[in-house]
């Protein structure tokens, strides 16, 4: 029996709306704007990778660092999440990775679960201050396999102004100590081959775990010293009973991590010297003024809004810190940024009373909002929703300007539902935390 197909009529007003079709289209067209708001992102922190070493280095440097043997990475502190902009053929190896797969990302991706957390707080410090230093660190390869290693840390100082360019890491990978044969055959961490042991301790007297060690056996002598042996193998076992061991670098070890240190320096010096951009091992003068710790960068690059940080003591006020999104807000390079006045962003249609409010703002010390005509790189105009907040130390003194950007158009509201004014408020928040968190502690090394 056929049945005849017939098609539904939805009654007027239960389909689509004109407004639901509205709010489909604005959804898709957000979801549009992220996506490319994420490639602009990716790319403009891949440029800013490249450029990190490209900049201070020849390009025969690359190759020149290839054809060491050892494994290193070198980092750049003043770039958000101070990530990894060279790797070298020796690390890829051991690791286990491809160069795409770690240039770009944060040391951390190489921890695991048993690496000691003491450890990598030291190795925070270290990099606050400014220093160098050695330290015996578990790792994990790309297939989950950990290993001991000696990291060796150094900072790469520019000649000109005493300030941290780079960090280079070098790995030497630390042999494993000789283990006695019941030890290296899993007794530590196997509960059968552990029973094993205490019965030949305790002449196989069916020994429970749950039972109180000294009841088990007699007060003689002989079998005394068998539940203190007991003991001791037990022991031995709740203290290594998942996990690691830790492993001492040997003498020539530490001495491979200098001779690789050297190395390389001898590499960066040799290349730097042909851009002009000398660098080397110590620092021969304090960083010039306005020039940011290591430390600082690294705090201000986790801040992922719109921002520059300018500096009241220097002559015209020059930004010291420009965030990544004011980079691709504006077009402009890092290094196109960094020491002008923010001027450059003004234009023939921008409105000299706003600038005289901003000026006034910045005299008396005080925290203003304007709304004002902004020009890109590519001279293409937005309106700037722009907050000005003085950041002082620890010790009450303004130390910065914050000035904080959102463009008009997005201005309305963020992924968080935040309204400008709130935004505005997080990011001055973390700046002022940023720096009074570091004129609390100790300075960077001088040494």
């Amino acid at each position: 029996m056929a049945f005849k197909q017939t098609r539904l009529r939805v009654p007027h007003g239960i389909g689509p709306t004109k407004e639901n079709r509205r709010i489909r289209s604005c959804s898709s067209s957000r979801r549009r704007r992220g996506r490319r708001g994420r490639k602009r992102m990716e790319s403009q922190l891949n440029f800013n990778i490249e450029n990190s070493f490209d900049s201070c280095y020849s390009y025969c440097a690359r190759q020149a660092l290839d054809e060491l043997p050892h494994s290193f990475t070198i980092t750049d502190p003043s770039i958000s999440g101070h990530p990894i902009v060279f790797a070298s053929k020796g690390f890829l190896k051991v690791f286990g990775y491809t160069k795409d797969e770690v240039v770009g990302k944060n040391g951390r991706v190489f921890q695991g679960p048993k690496t000691d957390r003491k450890s990598v707080m030291e190795i925070r410090e270290a990099i606050r201050e400014e220093r160098s230093m050695q330290i015996n660190l578990l790792n994990y390869r790309k297939d989950g396999t950990p290993f001991w290693m000696l990291f060796h840390l150094s900072p790469v100082f520019s000649k000109q102004d005493g300030r941290v360019i780079h960090f280079v890491g070098v790995q030497v990978p630390i042999s494993p100590p000789r283990r006695p044969r019941w030890l290296a055959s899993g007794v530590v961490r196997n509960g059968a081959n552990m029973c094993e042991e205490v019965d030949r301790v305790c002449g196989n007297t069916n020994i429970m775990f749950g039972s109180c060690r000294r009841e088990v056996c007699s007060d003689t002598p002989v079998e005394l010293s068998r539940v203190l042996a007991l003991e001791s193998v037990l022991d031995d076992s709740s203290r290594g009973l998942g996990i690691e061991e830790t492993c001492e670098a040997s003498k020539l070890e530490r001495q491979k991590a200098e001779d690789a240190i050297n190395k390389i320096f001898s590499v960066l010096t040799r290349h730097s010297e042909l851009t002009g951009r000398f660098v080397c091992a110590e620092r021969h003068s304090l960083p010039g003024a306005g020039i940011l710790s290591s430390s600082l960068n690294i705090s201000l690059g986790r801040i992922k809004q719109s921002f520059v940080l300018t500096d009241p003591h220097l002559p015209d006020m020059p930004i010291v810190y420009a965030s990544d999104a004011f980079l691709r807000l504006t077009g402009y390079a890092r290094n196109e940024v960094l020491g002008h006045n923010c001027r450059f962003l003004s234009g023939a249609d921008t409105d000299f009373s706003t600038l005289y409010q901003i000026k006034e703002s910045i005299q008396t010390e005080q925290a203003c909002t304007v709304r004002i005509l902004n020009y890109r790189k590519d001279k293409s105009s937005f309106w700037n929703y722009l907050h000005m907040s003085p950041v002082r130390n620890a010790s009450g003194k303004v130390a910065y300007f914050v000035g904080v950007q959102i463009e008009e158009g997005c201005k309305n509201q963020d992924r968080n539902g935040l309204c400008p004014e709130m935004r505005h408020c997080s990011v001055v928040g973390a700046v002022k935390v940023a720096v009074r968190s570091l004129s609390m502690g100790a300075g960077p090394s001088r040494s």
